[in-house]
């Protein structure tokens, strides 16, 4: 699933890059090369950051 449509950005391209690397949604879009545009997927992927480092710490 796209979390980020300006930039087709997928969930579990998000997802890895959580587990991988610290920072928050933003500074995540930007090591995969990206930046926010319209801004409206960033609540979302707060969201998907928490819950995948939840499971890489579990």
């Amino acid at each position: 699933m796209y979390i980020c449509i300006c930039n087709a950005i997928r969930e579990k391209d998000l997802r890895r890059a959580a587990s991988e690397q610290d920072g928050d949604a933003e500074a995540l879009y930007a090591r995969l090369g990206f930046a926010p545009q319209c801004r409206q997927c960033l609540c979302d992927a707060e969201q998907i950051v928490t819950e995948a480092r939840a499971c890489v710490a579990a």
